[in-house]
């Protein structure tokens, strides 16, 4: 009788360790949860700054394009040649822009993925965790029934 209450408050022992543990890894998985969000949160963002840049990309362009084909009609030549070199300093200032945010972009996709792979992971070992503490008593050496 005296080995079975010593199992017995092993098993508790064991099943109170793992209860512990759960806690402490559900605590960083809600963490981790919050990561991914502001990850998450972050990739879209970027995306949406680039979006915008790439429709000013775009509309600069189509600047160009028509105080070029303005040019070519002999009307107000200075005037079209200075807004002309205008819009093109705006395309390069703007497709710098473009660069710096996919760049952004880039990096917080990688961040949400990272971010991602750590909250599987954090997932995996609470799966597991939660398959010990379910059966405690279903190891070797574990109380007899």
């Amino acid at each position: 009788m005296l080995t079975g209450v010593r199992q017995l408050r092993q098993g508790l022992q064991v099943s109170l360790t793992r209860m512990a543990s759960a806690q402490i890894l559900l605590s960083r998985f809600e963490i981790q949860e919050v990561a991914v969000s502001r990850a998450s949160q972050h990739w879209d963002d970027a995306g949406s700054k680039l979006a915008e840049v790439q429709v000013v990309l775009r509309s600069e362009a189509a600047e160009i394009k028509h105080f070029e084909e303005a040019r070519n009609t002999g009307d107000n030549a200075a005037q079209l040649e200075v807004a002309l070199n205008r819009a093109k300093a705006d395309l390069e200032a703007s497709t710098d822009v473009a660069w710096q945010r996919q760049s952004t972009a880039t990096d917080a996709e990688l961040q949400l993925r990272t971010e991602q792979d750590r909250r599987s992971r954090r997932e995996a070992l609470l799966d597991e965790l939660v398959e010990k503490t379910a059966s405690p008593f279903e190891q070797p050496g574990g109380l007899p029934r």
